[in-house]
């Protein structure tokens, strides 16, 4: 089962996911608090939650099973996936690790407080074609080893 945090994953990456679940079969359910188009499939469903601070997280977290990958950039979403045994990967390709996690959080905590000062920190750079493919074939050898066992 993929889990997909839909809120602010770009179409670009939706797009890849909805090829993904349909040429491998693997169910998807995007959570969001808006409604969403996705693609006429028995793989692929949409899951509109209130909207409200956290509730899309909640839901994933609260219906994510262990060994089940969720596409997260939410970075407190993706430490609770992982507490749960299942996989984080993000839009950009980068699987969030137990070893990873715990700085990443940090440093989410640490830009949060220079925000919370009036410094500009900025945001992350637009996706990239590299970051697209990095994103498909993370996914393609994630499903593949997931398929063998």
């Amino acid at each position: 089962m993929i889990r997909v945090d839909a809120d602010a994953c770009p179409a670009v990456i939706k797009d890849i996911l909805y090829r993904a679940a349909e040429r491998t079969r693997q169910p998807m359910t995007l959570v969001a608090n808006r409604m969403l188009r996705t693609p006429p499939s028995k793989y692929i469903r949409a899951v509109q939650v209130p909207r409200g601070i956290d509730l899309a997280d909640s839901h994933i977290v609260r219906e994510m099973k262990a060994g089940e990958l969720a596409i997260t950039a939410d970075i407190p979403l993706a430490a609770d996936v992982i507490a749960k045994g299942g996989h984080a990967l993000n839009p950009r390709g980068e699987f969030y690790t137990t070893e990873t996690i715990q700085e990443r959080l940090a440093l989410r905590n640490y830009l949060d407080e220079l925000r919370g000062t009036g410094v500009r920190t900025g945001g992350p750079e637009a996706l990239g074609n590299a970051d697209r493919k990095r994103f498909a074939d993370q996914l393609d050898r994630f499903l593949a080893k997931q398929a063998k066992g």
